[in-house]
Formats: structure tokens, sequence, C-alpha cells
């Protein structure tokens, strides 16, 4: 495959873009020059056609994983480990990188295709990918064993809350009663581990957002699936950039979020000092959150190590107490 993949490339012109049609007839040419020499099986000229195209235009051995609905998560360890879930089974695929070049050249593609930054100084990047897609990548050295991507894939329609109930996931009387809360505009702050299904989850209670409502999402990489708001604005953070571009934090997007004018604020994650603005903005009536107690006695370990003065701690753990109180409705 490789020798065919490098006759391709020499008979591109590389000044040009080239549509996809144009690139596969050369494919083709090149595999029948290649039949006349050796015997390919026709389902193996097929084979050849799909990866030396995935290789050249798409993300060479991942496209195919890719490509496959029932699969969710993607994990690269290095140019020879590829690992997949479906249906949540965790398995090892027998298809690999070439060469470890190869897998540096896809991670590139990732990250720049949307104006992400990775190399030694930065060896650590999130993106996502064409179709929604989250994307983590480590290189070496932090990473010692190779180049690591975590791909997070998602289903190409949200699922919704009739197929949670019907999945047994959540019940009616939930449901009916999350709508009530959620109508109504109260906070809510939604937690769980890894993979628990918290982005689904929202996805899902995003149903039942008013339709006039003005919405704002924020995201360190934008994942979300909200359908049915004409009136939804999206932001995502940045980093900094090589070029001189600064940082925009998840604290910053808050802060301009209020100015807005927002019927209600959904941010994808929370994990540091964004915390404080998080409550003080929550005081507001617009943020959207899940939570149980616990994540409230976490989130006031996280005050207490960023901010230094103690009036201020006691105001916002005051604002935390009477946002606990407007949540912990009885069930």
């Amino acid at each position: 495959m490789e020798q065919i993949r490098r006759n391709v490339l020499a008979q591109l012109d590389m000044t040009r873009e080239h549509e996809e049609e144009e690139l596969l007839a050369v494919i083709d040419e090149e595999i029948c020059r290649e039949a006349k020499e050796r015997v390919i099986p026709l389902d193996w000229r097929r084979e050849l056609r799909t990866q030396v195209f995935h290789s050249l235009r798409k993300l060479d051995v991942l496209q195919e994983l890719l490509n496959q609905d029932d699969i969710t998560e993607i994990m690269v360890n290095g140019a020879n480990h590829i690992f997949y879930e479906s249906k949540g089974e965790m398995r090892q695929w027998d298809k690999v990188f070439s060469s470890s070049e190869k897998l540096e050249d896809i991670i590139q593609q990732m990250v720049g295709s949307h104006n992400r930054v990775i190399n030694e100084a930065e060896p650590i990047a999130d993106t996502r990918l064409s179709d929604g897609s989250r994307v983590n990548v480590v290189l070496p050295p932090v990473a010692l064993n190779g180049p690591v991507i975590s791909i997070r894939k998602f289903p190409k329609n949200p699922i919704l809350m009739k197929q949670m109930i019907t999945g047994g996931s959540v019940s009616q009387e939930c449901a009916d009663f999350l709508k009530i809360l959620v109508r109504a505009g109260y906070n809510i702050f939604i937690s769980g581990g890894t993979g628990s299904g918290k982005t689904t989850f929202l996805n899902a209670l995003s149903e039942f957002i008013p339709k006039n409502e003005r919405v704002i999402t924020i995201e360190d990489s934008a994942e979300l699936q909200i359908r049915g708001i004409a009136n939804l604005v999206r932001m995502e953070t940045r980093k900094a950039g090589p070029e001189g571009t600064l940082a925009i934090t998840i604290r910053e997007l808050i802060r301009t979020a209020l100015r807005m004018r927002p019927d209600r604020i959904i941010v994808g994650e929370i994990r540091g000092a964004e915390c404080l603005d998080m409550l003080q903005a929550m005081n507001t009536g617009h943020l959207v959150r899940a939570s149980y107690r616990q994540c409230f006695q976490s989130l006031h370990m996280i005050i207490r190590q960023r901010t230094n003065a103690r009036k201020q701690e006691e105001s916002v753990c005051s604002s935390m107490q009477n946002i606990y109180r407007q949540v912990s409705l009885p069930v």
C-alpha cells in the first residue's frame, strides 16, 4: 500500500486542490498498474483503494473506526497500538500506523484544523473533528510510549429524553420532575465520572428549554448538541497561540456571557477557578447545573484555594448556601 501511496503522490499536482473523484481516479490507475505485475484479488483492490484514500485525505487507519457508528471511543497508544470501545467493550484493533511519522502527521492535521498548536514545547492539546468528536492529544516527552490520542465520538443525532426513558436510564416520573425544574429556571448541576453520560444527559435536558429563550453555551471543546433553540450562542475557549493571540478562558467567557442578555448559560465543564464565577453568576438565575451535596463541598474547597481574602470566601460561601437551598428540593 505504501508504494501505491507514494506513486499517487508523485502523480498529483501539489500546487492545487484535487477533488475526491480525481484523487480516486489516480488511485484506481495505480492499483491497476500494480495488478499487472502481481495478482491482487478484487476484494483486496477495494480495500487498497479505501486505505490509500484515507491515508491521503482522511485520518489514515483511524478513519475506518470513525465511520463505524457503534464505536464510542478510539485510543491510540503510539503508532503500533490502537484500541476502541464498542458496545461497552474495549478491544484492540489489528491495524496500525505505517510509521511514527505518519501518526505525527495525522496529529498535526487534527490539531491544525481548529487553529490549535501542539509540539514539544506544548505537548498537550484538545480539539475536535469535523463530525464533533472530541480529541485529546499528548506528545512525548510527556507521553513516554509515543504520541497518545483519545477520541470521544458522539452520536450523529443526540439521544432524546424519550429514548432514555425507554432504555430505563430515567423513569417517567423523574423526567417529568426535571422538566418542571428546567422550565422553572432552576440552577442544575450535572456531575459524574468519565464516560458516565453527563453530556448526553445535558443534551436530553435541553429539550425542555423554552424555544423562545436566549441560550449561551460555554465549552472547552464544543461538543453539546442542543437542538430547537433559534437564539443559541455557542462559545469555545482558546489557548494562547505562538503568533501572539491571547488565551480565552472559561472564566472570561462566563463574565462575557452575563453581558449578552442570556436567559440561560450552559457551561460544559467546571474544573478550577471558574467555579467562583459560576457561583456568583448563579445568583443571577441564569446558569444551568445539576449536582448532589458532595459537589458543593468540593466547590467549597476549591473556593478556599482560589480566594485570598477571607471576607470574599465568606460572601461566596453564603451565596453557595443560598443556591444549595434552591436546588435541594424534595423528590
